[in-house]
């Protein structure tokens, strides 16, 4: 099953194709002027029954070489048939479209990173007939970014950063810078990075801390993400409501239950007594007095130690 880590780290290119002209800058690679960047089928299915996919493809304009075409898989470990899978992709799409291709791969942790930067060779030994070079980026090298002022220059790239950087101890600064430079950004402009910070998190504990911060900095948007907070605040206030009758239900039960026996002894019940009897609304209080109710011989007895300490 796909994960929504996965999703995010190879969905925010769908969502801003133009992200890898400033990311290459932070993978060292040099690249003309990019002009444009369109997204194109993911399915790389053949006429035989065997089905290939990879999880984002984008063709790529720049200014004086021509077009190329650049493959976004998210890798969240280690998978030893990638070293098939990413060289077939490769070779695959060169013949179909005639252009180059490049792979980038988006890790969240080091040794997965390190482990997809390998190149991938097929052939012998003393000669590699295709070598596959992926170009990797994740904690080793994307920026950590804490300025409110940087994040804001670069929405997109901030976010990748966010995701790829979830099990970094710092992730609750950088999480807050988010959603700071995010509070007064366009809501329709906004919205995605809310929903891709919150799949790329997953279900670590940052995931939490983003949420806390959607309620609270970006409370007024009304992203997907929002309103399952809000929804899940609704919840909550109504359970704690219930809860609440409840407990207001059980005392009232208890303190007409005290002045029932008090009055089948025969006891008379003073208004003070029946007064501070209705206006308990401590349930365990309310049950001691009941027991004492059983065995005194004086309304105001059922208080015990409680009308000792009143005084």
């Amino acid at each position: 099953m796909v994960s929504a880590p996965h999703e995010a780290m190879h969905r925010i290119f769908q969502e801003c194709p133009g992200l890898f002209s400033r990311l290459s800058d932070v993978l060292g690679l040099e690249l003309p002027p990019l002009t444009s960047a369109e997204p194109l089928t993911v399915d790389l299915t053949e006429t035989e029954p065997l089905e290939r996919r990879v999880d984002t493809l984008l063709r790529i304009e720049t200014r004086n070489d021509g077009p190329f075409l650049l493959i976004v898989e998210a890798q969240g470990k280690k998978d030893p048939g990638k070293t098939a899978s990413w060289p077939y992709y490769v070779t695959y799409l060169n013949n179909k479209y005639r252009l180059p291709v490049l792979l980038l791969v988006i890790c969240q942790d080091h040794a997965t990173a390190a482990w997809a930067a390998r190149p991938l060779t097929i052939g012998l030994p003393q000669w590699p007939t295709v070598t596959t070079r992926p170009l990797v980026a994740g904690p080793h090298n994307m920026p950590v970014i804490t300025n409110v002022a940087e994040a804001r220059k670069d929405l997109a790239l901030a976010t990748l950063s966010a995701i790829t950087h979830a099990d970094n101890p710092d992730v609750d600064a950088i999480l807050k810078t988010m959603s700071v430079a995010l509070r007064d950004t366009p809501e329709s402009i906004a919205e995605p990075f809310v929903e891709l910070i919150a799949q790329g998190l997953g279900n670590r504990p940052a995931a939490q801390q983003w949420r806390n911060l959607v309620a609270v900095d970006l409370s007024f948007y009304t992203s997907p993400l929002s309103e399952e907070i809000r929804d899940e605040g609704r919840a909550q206030g109504r359970e704690q409501g219930r809860e609440q009758g409840r407990e207001q239900g059980r005392a009232q039960g208890r303190a007409e239950s005290v002045l029932l026996i008090l009055g089948a002894r025969g006891i008379d019940v003073s208004d003070a007594t029946r007064d501070k009897v209705t206006a308990c609304d401590d349930p365990e209080l309310l049950r001691r007095w009941l027991v004492r109710a059983a065995f005194v011989t004086g309304s105001e007895e059922i208080f015990g130690e409680e009308t000792i300490a009143d005084r």
